[in-house]
Formats: C-alpha cells, sequence, structure tokens
C-alpha cells in the first residue's frame, strides 16, 4: 500500500525514500559510485552516471523536490548558480531576451549583466512592482520573465501573480527564485510558474555545510534543462545529495522558527530610534505586507535594515554583536549577519546598486535558530555600543 503523504511535513521525511529499504536501511545510503552496469539505456541522458546527476542519490531528492511545490518534476545541481545558468541558458539561450527583477542576488545579476551579453543573451531589468510598465520592454525574441519570490537583499515582494498571467498573455516562460521563502512558505507552481529555483544550499540544506542548487517545475522543461546541465558538468556529489536530503527532513521546523523569529526581531528594530529603515514582508509597514500575506504561509527569516551613521555605523553594530557571525549566505542554524555591498552584491558596481536601492550601510541578517530573546537582548546591548 502506497505511502499516504498529504502534508508537508510527511513529504519531507518520506517523499522519494525507497519503497524496499535498502539492507533495512532507515536512511537512504551514500551511492559514492561514480559509474553504474549499463542495463541497456538508448539515450546517452539516460546512463547511470554520477555526472548525469542521477544517482539513486540524486533520483531520490528529485522526487522529494518535485513533491514538495507539487511540481511535475526536480532536477539538483552543484550550486544554486550552476541551477540559474542552466536553466536561464536553456530558457533564453541562442539569442533570447529576458526581462528581469531590477533588484536581484548579486550573483544572478552579475550573470545577466556581465556573462549573458557576451553569449548574446540580452537583458532588460523590470520593476517587480509595476506590471504595467512591462508590456513596453517586450521585444519579438522575449523568451522568460524572471524574478525572485522575497529580493535579496531588499526583501521585497513583486507582483507574482501578475508575472505568471503576463507570462501566460505572451507566450513567455515565467521563472522564479524561490530560495528565501522555500517550498514552507511559498509553492510557485500553485500560481502558476513554469519553473522555481532554488540555491539548496540556503534553507533546502540548512547546516552551512554543502553548496547545492534546485530546478523544479515542468516535466518537459527540467528535461531539458537537465540535459543542458549534463554537458555543462554541474553535477552535485552523492554526500552533498545526502546531506541535503538529511537537511530537507528538518525543513519545515526550522522555517517556521525562522518565520517567528525574524518577525519578532524586525519589530523591535522597527521600534528601536537607531533605526532607520527595516525591511521585512511581516511588518504591517512593508510596502508589500498585503500581498506577502495573500501569497505566503510565512515571511522568511531575512530581514535587513539600516542604521543612523549608515556604513560606518553598521560596521561597528556588526563588530558589536556576539551571537551573529559575520558571514555572507543565509537559511542556516546559526544567525549570519554582513554588508551585502562588501559581499553578496560585491559583483555589482556602486551605480548598479544604487540604482537596486543597495545602499552601503544595508545590513542584511539571516536569523537561525538561537532563543529569539537572546539574539533581540544581544541587538540590544551591540546598538547601545555603537552609539556609545
Amino acid at each position: 500500500m502506497a505511502k499516504l503523504m498529504k502534508g508537508l511535513d510527511t513529504k519531507l521525511i518520506h517523499a522519494g525514500e525507497p519503497e524496499q529499504r535498502i539492507g533495512g536501511a532507515v536512511t537512504l545510503p551514500i551511492f559514492q559510485s561514480s559509474t553504474y552496469e549499463y542495463s541497456g539505456q538508448t539515450s546517452y541522458h539516460d546512463l547511470r552516471y554520477i555526472r548525469l546527476n542521477n544517482t539513486p542519490n540524486h533520483l531520490a531528492l528529485h522526487t522529494k523536490l518535485a513533491m514538495l511545490e507539487n511540481a511535475d518534476a526536480a532536477l539538483v545541481a552543484g550550486s544554486g548558480m550552476a541551477a540559474i545558468s542552466a536553466a536561464l541558458l536553456t530558457v533564453v539561450g541562442g539569442g533570447g531576451h529576458l526581462l528581469a527583477q531590477d533588484c536581484l542576488y548579486g550573483g544572478t545579476h552579475d550573470l545577466l549583466t556581465q556573462e549573458f551579453p557576451s553569449i548574446g543573451i540580452e537583458v532588460d531589468f523590470i520593476d517587480a512592482d509595476d506590471p504595467p510598465s512591462w508590456r513596453e520592454m517586450i521585444r519579438s525574441h522575449t523568451k522568460a520573465i524572471y524574478v525572485e519570490a522575497i529580493s535579496n537583499p531588499l526583501v521585497q515582494v513583486g507582483d507574482l501573480r501578475a508575472a505568471c498571467e503576463f507570462a501566460s498573455e505572451h507566450g513567455l516562460l515565467s521563472l522564479i527564485d524561490n530560495t528565501f521563502a522555500s517550498p514552507v512558505n511559498f509553492r510557485p507552481s500553485e500560481i502558476g510558474f513554469d519553473l522555481s529555483l532554488h540555491s539548496a544550499t540556503k534553507y533546502l540544506n540548512g547546516h552551512t555545510d554543502i553548496v547545492a542548487g534546485a530546478v523544479i517545475g515542468r516535466g518537459e522543461l527540467i528535461g531539458e534543462i537537465t540535459r543542458k546541465l549534463n554537458h555543462f558538468g554541474g553535477a552535485l556529489d552523492p554526500h552533498a545529495c545526502f546531506l541535503l536530503q538529511r537537511g530537507l527532513k528538518t525543513l519545515g521546523v526550522r522555517v517556521r522558527h525562522q518565520n517567528e523569529s525574524a518577525l519578532r526581531i524586525a519589530r523591535f528594530l522597527e521600534q528601536h530610534p537607531r533605526v532607520t529603515r527595516v525591511n521585512y514582508p511581516g511588518l504591517e509597514s512593508h510596502p508589500n505586507h498585503l500581498r506577502a500575506c495573500e501569497l505566503f504561509d510565512g515571511f522568511g527569516g531575512v530581514l535587513s535594515f539600516e542604521l543612523q551613521g549608515e556604513a560606518r555605523a553598521a560596521d561597528r553594530f556588526i563588530a558589536n554583536v556576539t551571537i551573529p557571525i559575520c558571514a555572507p549566505s543565509l537559511g542556516g542554524v546559526e544567525t549570519l549577519i554582513t554588508r551585502p555591498a562588501t559581499t553578496s552584491h560585491l559583483g555589482m558596481t556602486a551605480e548598479d546598486r544604487a540604482r537596486a536601492g543597495i545602499r552601503d550601510g544595508l545590513v542584511r541578517l539571516s536569523v537561525g535558530l538561537e532563543t529569539s530573546d537572546d539574539l533581540i537582548e544581544d541587538f540590544e546591548i551591540a546598538l547601545r555600543a555603537t552609539y556609545d
């Protein structure tokens, strides 16, 4: 009898696991074999080989990830940027044109502005909060629209439903980076997105010990991206697959705690006289709060804020906190703090950062699993020390 798997947390634990336990093992073992015996495959992409992302460890993840977002299929890759690159090159390669949100993760922005022009792919940046303006940018060779569920690092929530409707109306494909929200808070296929992308390094794994990526969505598109990734060689190592699968099993409990803790911290910071701005969609003051309430089951564990004194004060505050670790990345069990201008968005020019609204003094906080009261007290003491 097939297992009953309706709830997300049940899927996180059981989806994709072998129906017959291998040697009785409760946890899927690591298949650290690069090569598998030939069994009559007629397509190169069906041969069993690590680089083709189809070992038992890969296949278990593909099934689990697809079920988490109620999508047709999924694919893991060697990094978030490997997943993003393979997906975009599949969709808009060969002289296509892409419409992309104007505030994106720095690595994605650099890919679009520094690499794509050299291979004949054109990109125009759109205001994700202004759908009527998108029509003016449509060209005869426009292939896709690309947005982030919650933008990095300003945690904006664009008009995601409009992006899906716009793509459908104009015969485009719709892609969304769902890293910040995670499947716990948002499942893009449910509102019509063709492809959902993740840096699985972040929330999906959640333990700051691997680099991985994922593409989730329509079956035929996942098949095309798989073939592209197979040629590029962006495979995920089986041991990293094992760690990602293990991390996924606690995704629900982790993200729900981070949702709650981040909201408490955002509310504390919003009331502090030295904090000039807090960006978090769970706050009633956030311009996209009502939209986020409609779309999401939670608001995520990332927030950003600015202090009086800008970059100098931000650096002092970061030096004064004792619990958060000053480091790039996000989504792990430990709280991380950084200035995007010096880390995640350092590859962007100062002009591009200013155009996107990323000020030098902006601080990004990824809330971990520490006790919320401890983090708030730590921030209160650090803010006092910053301005003494």
